[in-house]
């Protein structure tokens, strides 16, 4: 199960920075990692923040190959890492990045009061999502119904 929720939490981490790069850096172009600088070092932020992103990727999806491998993948803490990775990315990304490094902000130029409250806003749901997975998840496997693996069987992974 650790193994697991490992590899689900780096995905989460990872998927949630692409989509964050790819749409609101790259396609709206509404800011960089980094936009207290040059537009040329916002770039080079973002470069950055692609770079980390794909090697968790690559981490996670190796460790998911060898859970896998292994026989010892539990799907629902594996999901429902995923889902707390990703919310636990958002959520920094909106408290920390935003409101208490400055580093960026969503948008520039609006009232922005409406853009925090959806991206926090989203981050909690991507954490109750994962944490009501997370302990259903939890609940299975001290009632010793499992459902995770084929066969019922235990999953360490």
């Amino acid at each position: 199960m650790r193994h697991s929720a490992i590899s689900g939490a780096l995905l989460g981490v990872a998927l949630m920075a692409a989509a964050d790069e790819i749409v609101f850096h790259q396609i709206l172009g509404w800011h960089h990692f980094y936009d207290r600088s040059t537009p040329a070092l916002g770039l080079a932020s973002d470069g950055l923040l692609h770079t980390a992103e794909l090697l968790i990727l690559v981490a996670g999806f190796t460790l998911l190959a060898d859970v896998r491998r292994r026989h010892a993948f539990a799907r629902r803490h594996f999901w429902a890492a995923l889902l707390l990775g990703a919310g636990g990315f958002q959520l920094f990304d909106g408290l920390i990045n935003h409101k208490v490094f400055r580093i960026h902000q969503i948008r520039y130029d609006v009232h922005i009061l409406p853009y925090d409250l959806a991206w926090i806003g989203g981050a909690l749901a991507f954490l109750v999502a994962g944490a009501v997975l997370w302990w259903s998840a939890r609940r299975e496997v001290q009632a010793g119904t499992r459902v995770d693996s084929p066969g019922g069987a235990r999953a360490d992974g």
